[in-house]
């Protein structure tokens, strides 16, 4: 079953429940992923769908954390709430030790290294690790290994 199709499940599933917060979520993923196939001619792949769900976490993450510094802590639930619902359509994230995996294979492929190969590196990174790895996690622990 694609991401679309268990995200559309799960709405039916909500709104019979009236789960309010659930159903909230759901359309506006729906509704990210609709603009998305409106802006494109053709439908969208099942990569396509994971990215627009990574970034609706995303702002969800950015979200959560602008309310704590404004002491919003109300919100920052509600945030966190529909954060939670958000990742369950996404893959399992990968642990530190598995970036650092990843990052140690990449780095004993190319050689030797440098700060000036950190661009390079992160962008093979990333693209190995779509929507397993967190960007800024990674980006983190590359730096620290540079």
């Amino acid at each position: 079953m694609s991401i679309l199709q268990n995200i559309e499940s799960d709405l039916k599933s909500a709104i019979k429940n009236k789960d309010e917060i659930i159903v909230s979520t759901l359309r506006m993923l729906k509704s990210d992923i609709a603009y998305e196939k409106a802006r494109g001619s053709e439908d969208l792949s099942e990569d396509q769908v994971l990215e627009i769900v990574n970034r609706a976490a995303k702002r969800r993450k950015e979200s959560i954390t602008e309310y704590e510094k404004a002491d919003r802590n109300d919100l920052a639930e509600k945030e966190r709430t529909e954060l939670s619902i958000v990742q369950r359509y996404l893959p399992a994230q990968m642990s530190e030790t598995e970036i650092e995996s990843a990052i140690d294979d990449i780095i004993s492929s190319i050689g030797e290294v440098s700060q000036k190969d950190f661009g390079k590196i992160m962008g093979q990174l990333m693209n190995d690790l779509k929507g397993k790895a967190d960007g800024a996690q990674v980006k983190s622990i590359l730096q620290k290994k540079l």
